[in-house]
């Protein structure tokens, strides 16, 4: 239930949803109504147009990032450092045998470095799979691994891999911190998913240091190609309503 609802709302949180809607929509009502349906077909390739461009996939980076603030005290050496998942493509990684990243790598770049620094004694490696199929590949598995490669002893880590989105990342590492009796901890995610990520984690009684990364919003520089449609700006701007949608769901169920 929990994949099949995720796949839903990935559908409805789309604006090419949106738009291939309005245009179909549009052309069944053309046959009887057919002023009613131009304006309809018009309309949704006007919301086609405007989320592939730039300035629109920009402002709502900018405003999904513009909560995030890192705290991260570069003087402090934390008991560990928290890197969230969502940076592995699962079906990629299958296909070639090797690691294969998404653009959110920089929460494991980062979180190498506070480790490599002596920032931090250990590092805890954070997220599971939605896969239910059985030998499906575990991201943080893929992640500790990938640190080893980096020189990272397998002492140092810690993996938790069971869960599945941010709500269950924070509970299972607040588990595991308890456990292991941490109390100094820095919490590593991209900017748009911090405020969420941090609200979550004190919902459950933590209250790590940030380290914001993965900064995608620019500065507004106006020039002919931010108007040229791109499906790139399309997909920005879907990740970033589904975030916004996120943190309303987070907010009405008191996780964050």
């Amino acid at each position: 239930m929990f994949v099949f609802l995720s796949k839903v709302l990935d559908l409805l949180l789309a604006p090419l949803t949106w738009g291939l809607l309005l245009v179909g929509v549009g052309a069944l009502l053309r046959r009887g109504r057919a002023r009613l349906g131009t304006w309809l077909q018009v309309l949704g390739l006007g919301v086609l147009y405007a989320f592939s461009t730039e300035p629109m996939a920009n402002g709502l980076q900018r405003w999904v990032e513009e909560g995030a603030v890192s705290t991260y005290r570069p003087g402090e050496v934390y008991d560990a450092v928290i890197v969230l998942g969502g940076m592995v493509d699962a079906d990629a990684t299958q296909r070639s045998g090797l690691p294969e990243y998404t653009l959110a790598v920089e929460r494991l770049l980062r979180g190498f470095e506070v480790v490599r620094e002596g920032r931090a004694p250990q590092v805890l490696i954070s997220g599971g799979t939605l896969d239910t199929r059985p030998g499906a590949l575990v991201e943080a598995d893929i992640l500790a691994k990938q640190l080893q490669l980096w020189g990272i002893p397998p002492e140092r880590i810690v993996v938790e891999g069971r869960s599945r989105n941010t709500r269950e990342n924070a509970l299972e590492s607040e588990r595991l911190i308890r456990e292991k009796g941490w109390r100094k901890l820095l919490l590593v995610t991209s900017a748009a998913h911090m405020p969420r990520a941090l609200g979550t984690f004190e919902a459950v009684g933590l209250k790590p240091d940030t380290l914001v990364v993965d900064v995608r919003a620019h500065e507004w520089h106006p020039r002919l190609a931010w108007w040229q449609p791109r499906a790139s700006n399309l997909s920005a701007g879907t990740d970033a309503l589904r975030e916004l949608f996120g943190r309303w769901v987070y907010r009405m169920r008191g996780w964050a």
